[in-house]
């Protein structure tokens, strides 16, 4: 985190600018910084192209920032694409999809940093900035109170559950247990189902980033190192067992430099297994809450309040590169006995002729060591979804089964939640 004070910034005075690393990303070290800030925003600028739809990652978004901040303001940008009667349509699709979908009405600026730069950043200063800085203490406040009445009613939510609960336990608590954790949403299926979408994803892995190597970066890699070698090995001096150790020594160092290189810049290209088991994971689990939401809400009349599903995914690190011996037996053992000026030239093609199966082979122990990584990542999201639902499942049958007998402390708690939140809102 780096904090930046600048002059020009003076007269908006108690304002801080927060530059998100964003949310869309299946990283650990991209997600939990935006993430763990979530609960500090005070109003959100929500960056969205307007040469595109409103996308549905775009709708979670803001249906997460309402938990937390009662000031959405939605900044379309690239406005310099469109005329100005298009920008008026784009505003008012936007505007119209946020209130179908949301039914809620936002704020929505344009702005462009290639055309009208400082038309468009003045009248977001003049009707954001401005307002929030001279009315600091009152949009403080607001946003306080805003994040305490989420909290407060997620809390009801769950408290109501138990409530109901309590009032029927006498009649049938048993029963009504069963009927919501009923088979469709028990842990062992559940967990087939992710244990089959992680199996599948990492049984593909390794053909995936093969393939990637073998046709995009074996042809040239062999080239390359071959070229750079018949280049160089001409120089270097020597009786056979100091020429050994000089090539063992160069290719060691030039496979390691080139697939390390191959390893940083290319492993975009080997994340596609787990990507889509992160997509599977997270449809599971989604059909999993809705699920239980329904039964429920059939049981209870009620519904579960919005919760988060989270997945920490580790991105694997760069793998250690080896290389094999040059000869089967030592036959530089005996260099003394090797006329170099006579086999001088089968020596270096011996040496030419091993670079493209030393290629071959260190990409292929590149691909199985991002197998292992990627797999292993793979396996502790599916150990991390399996928690989530194991907790789930523990927090909604803890409610049914410990609430009989509670009804009035229950009820007492929700009353003076209830009564709190009033006052907040008045």
């Amino acid at each position: 985190m780096v904090d930046v004070e600048l002059p020009s910034l003076e007269k908006y005075r108690g304002l801080r600018l927060v530059d998100t690393p964003g949310l869309g990303s299946i990283f650990k070290y991209h997600m939990e910084t935006s993430e763990n800030w979530l609960p500090e925003v005070g109003t959100a600028l929500l960056a969205i192209s307007s040469d595109r739809p409103l996308a549905e990652n775009d709708l979670q978004l803001i249906r997460d920032l309402r938990k937390h901040t009662p000031k959405i303001v939605l900044l379309l940008t690239k406005a310099d694409l469109l005329s100005p009667e298009q920008q008026r349509e784009v505003v008012q699709f936007f505007r119209s999809a946020l209130q179908r979908e949301l039914h809620e009405e936002f704020p929505i600026f344009l702005y462009s940093t290639r055309r009208d730069t400082e038309q468009w950043k003045q009248k977001l200063e003049t009707e954001i900035f401005h307002l929030l800085s001279i009315n600091r203490e009152e949009e403080f406040g607001n946003i306080l109170r805003h994040k305490v009445q989420s909290l407060g009613k997620g809390c009801l939510s769950y408290l109501e559950i138990a409530l109901k609960t309590s009032l029927q336990a006498d009649q049938d608590r048993e029963g009504l247990r069963k009927l919501i954790l009923d088979d469709k949403v028990n842990y062992t299926l559940i967990g087939e189902d992710l244990s089959r979408i992680a199996r599948e994803n990492a049984q593909q892995t390794r053909e995936l980033i093969k393939n990637y190597l073998e046709k995009f970066q074996e042809p040239h890699l062999k080239k390359k190192l071959t070229e750079k070698l018949r280049a160089e090995i001409s120089s270097w001096g020597g009786n056979l067992w100091k020429l050994t150790r000089r090539y063992e020594e160069w290719l060691q160092e030039t496979l390691t430099e080139d697939l390390d290189h191959i390893s940083r810049t290319e492993h975009k290209h080997f994340l596609g297994t787990l990507k889509k088991a992160h997509a599977g994971f997270s449809r599971s689990l989604e059909a999993f809450r809705s699920l239980l939401n329904q039964n429920i809400e059939k049981v209870l009349g009620l519904r579960l309040a919005e919760a988060e599903w989270k997945i920490e995914v580790t991105e694997p690190h760069q793998p250690d590169i080896k290389t094999g011996r040059t000869f089967d037996f030592h036959l530089d053992l005996v260099w003394f006995l090797i006329p170099m000026f006579i086999f001088r030239p089968l020596f270096e093609t011996h040496f030419i002729n091993q670079v493209p199966n030393e290629v071959f082979v260190n990409l292929s122990r590149l691909a199985a060591q991002w197998e292992d990584r990627i797999n292993k990542a793979i396996e502790g999201m599916k150990k991390q979804a399996l928690k989530y639902v194991q907790d789930e499942l523990s927090t909604i049958e803890a409610l049914l089964s410990r609430a009989g007998g509670q009804t009035e402390d229950i009820r007492r708690m929700m009353e003076e939640l209830q009564e709190r939140l009033k006052r907040l809102e008045a």
